[in-house]
């Protein structure tokens, strides 16, 4: 995958940031007295996904990149949860939040497209590595001059 020049220009972190900021519209919706539970939890997990995209895609490599991907992903399992929770609890009517599962497409398919290009170099350079360690065993069993 071709790196964009910018988080900013991952669909992932546009969408992510769109549900953040409807995270935190919802959290307003949830009585004072959760303001040190379920209102700070769903504004953390809220601001990790974003977050974690855009410092991933700062990293230097694809493998970084997915690592941060994945804690992305894990943020947003875990604001799905406490949105559910507080829709369990009577907090907030469930409708809330529904474009979580569409960021967590397009976090998935980001993963998925850093894996797909790390298999396919794998499978170039694997040929080339195992050619040139063959050339350096054979070149160290020749004797010197």
């Amino acid at each position: 995958m071709a790196r964009f020049r910018s988080y900013r220009e991952l669909i992932a972190w546009q969408k992510s940031m769109r549900l953040a900021k409807a995270a935190y519209r919802i959290s307003q919706e949830l009585p004072r007295k959760e303001a040190y539970g379920l209102i700070s939890q769903i504004q953390r997990a809220a601001v990790s996904v974003p977050s974690n995209i855009a410092e991933g895609h700062g990293r230097l490599t694809d493998l970084q990149f997915r690592h941060f991907l994945r804690n992305a992903r894990g943020s947003l399992c875990e604001l799905q949860s406490q949105v559910e929770l507080a829709c369990d609890l009577g907090y907030i009517s469930s409708d809330k939040l529904k474009q979580s599962s569409e960021v967590a497409r397009l976090i998935n398919g980001l993963i998925n497209s850093l894996r797909e290009v790390r298999s396919v170099a794998k499978k170039i350079l694997t040929p080339l590595t195992a050619r040139s360690a063959a050339n350096s065993a054979s070149s160290a069993k020749k004797e010197p001059f």
